[in-house]
């Protein structure tokens, strides 16, 4: 039996998105961000509150960059969700990353993630606060790819727990996608 908790937004699994972007002076800034998701082949969707510098500098830059926090740097992801741009101007030089200019768009990519979205801006909705950005580069560090190919186990990528307020490494490999539903489909 299913126990009922009414409205929540418990997701799973829930990505550590870090958001870069630069401020008015050039300064990198980069927020955590738990809300969000792929919503069309070349697009992603991002809830982040307006009254988050994020959101200004993205207003004013119209671009952004989105890396996916890994266990590797789950701490320097969760001081960047603990402290705000408005109050700590070197956040990012403070969290121990290390920002280099992207080469897409004008929005700061992180060294040490191994994973990042380059995104123009497509639109910006203040009434639900979602960001919504054309991805025009992924990049991907030549350390996490296997056979040229991006590895999820390389990259060790985390998840927030919006149950527990964790966040979690991703896990080990079940089955193949598009063919461990095969012997289901067979006549039978």
């Amino acid at each position: 039996m299913k126990k009922n908790f009414g409205v929540k937004n418990w997701m799973f699994p829930m990505p550590v998105l870090m958001i870069g972007t630069y401020d008015d002076d050039g300064t990198p800034n980069m927020m955590n961000a738990a809300w969000g998701g792929i919503t069309l082949e070349d697009q992603i969707t991002i809830c982040i509150d307006t009254a988050h510098r994020t959101w200004a500098n993205i207003a004013a830059r119209k671009a952004f960059t989105v890396s996916f926090g890994t266990a590797d740097t789950v701490k320097n992801c969760d001081y960047l969700g603990l402290v705000s741009g408005s109050q700590q101007a070197d956040k990012v030089a403070r969290s121990g990353l290390t920002a280099e200019r992207s080469m897409f768009v004008d929005a700061p990519v992180m060294k040490e993630f191994p994973l990042v979205l380059e995104c123009e801006l497509v639109s910006m909705d203040e009434d639900t606060c979602n960001v919504v950005g054309r991805i025009v580069n992924c990049a991907v560090e030549e350390s996490a790819l296997t056979d040229g190919q991006p590895d999820a186990e390389k990259m060790r990528p985390v998840c927030f727990d919006p149950c527990g307020h964790v966040y979690r490494l991703m896990g080990q490999e079940v089955a193949k996608a598009f063919s461990c539903g095969l012997a289901l489909k067979k006549d039978k």
